[in-house]
């Protein structure tokens, strides 16, 4: 069978589930959902025509073939790694790789760089946001700046801050005007992300029985969401940190309704057997220091 690059998210993400013997761990190393994971392995059974875990109910165990390729995936990602470090330039002590969600960093991060810039004109920061794979290891990012529980097998985390999610529209909004309590919103069209926590878990929180949601349209990126209900295509729930340019602009309104404590807060993350050099703790020092709103 000729390796297709199609393939190679999948195995990293069996590498990972193989080498933490659970899903979801594997899940929370990688950003994903264990369902993703769960996924990646099923698409390489099947293009391998073997089974790679026996599942059962107490999760799951390599099969012999799935120990044999797991020993091969991850000496070739650690080859790999050898290989790129290698490859990178000896005199980049001074320059900082992020990895952070798309929505965080266009709406939190990039608006604070103009100070951080004058406060560390020496620094060079490298932001990406295609995380979905990101390994936090010897030649990746230094930093990653994730949205879950602060805990990762791995890794040192520490908290950034909290999150609130609220109801917000665009004040063009049609039948807007009607809506003057939380159960009102249940009349509007709604917008949706692919957040853990979504329109059922506020609606449940506010004492609203809400039913069949009908989110006719549904984003992987919350920052997309949120364009999309400024356009007036339905309110959107929103989290605080991600929705205030919006808010500031008039762009979008909140709506009545309480707000609902966030399941998952903002963390800085590294990987817990690597020290962050001098000028990865300057970074992580200078994000602490940031006001949160």
């Amino acid at each position: 069978m000729t390796l297709r690059s199609d393939l190679l998210p999948a195995l990293v993400a069996f590498e990972s589930a193989a080498r933490h013997q659970n899903f979801a761990h594997a899940a929370e190393e990688l950003h994903l959902t264990a369902s993703a994971v769960s996924h990646h392995v099923r698409k390489l059974e099947a293009r391998m025509g073997v089974a790679l875990f026996q599942r059962h109910a107490r999760g799951v165990s390599l099969t012999a073939e799935g120990r044999h390729l797991a020993d091969v995936a991850s000496g070739a990602i650690h080859d790999l790694d050898g290989a790129m470090q290698d490859l990178r330039s000896r005199d980049d002590v001074r320059t900082v790789r992020i990895t952070t969600l798309h929505s965080f960093a266009y709406t939190w991060l990039i608006p604070k760089l103009p100070a951080f810039a004058r406060s560390h004109p020496d620094l060079r920061l490298r932001v990406d946001t295609e995380i979905a794979l990101t390994r936090l290891d010897d030649v990746g990012p230094d930093l990653a700046i994730r949205h879950g529980p602060g805990r990762w097998p791995g890794l040192t985390a520490i908290h950034l801050m909290d999150e609130t999610l609220f109801p917000v529209a665009a004040p063009a909004l049609p039948g807007l005007a009607a809506v003057g309590s939380a159960t009102d919103i249940l009349h509007l069209p709604l917008v949706a992300d692919l957040s853990h926590q979504g329109w059922h878990d506020w609606f449940r929180a506010n004492g609203v029985r809400s039913g069949r949601l009908d989110e006719q349209f549904v984003f992987s990126d919350s920052t997309d969401m949120l364009r999309a209900a400024s356009l007036g295509l339905g309110a959107a729930l929103a989290r605080e940190r991600i929705v205030a340019p919006w808010l500031a602009s008039g762009q979008l309104s909140r709506l009545p309704g309480e707000p609902m404590a966030g399941r998952y807060a903002y963390y800085i993350a590294y990987p817990a057997h690597r020290r962050p050099r001098a000028a990865v703790r300057r970074v992580i020092d200078w994000l602490v220091a940031q006001p949160v709103d």
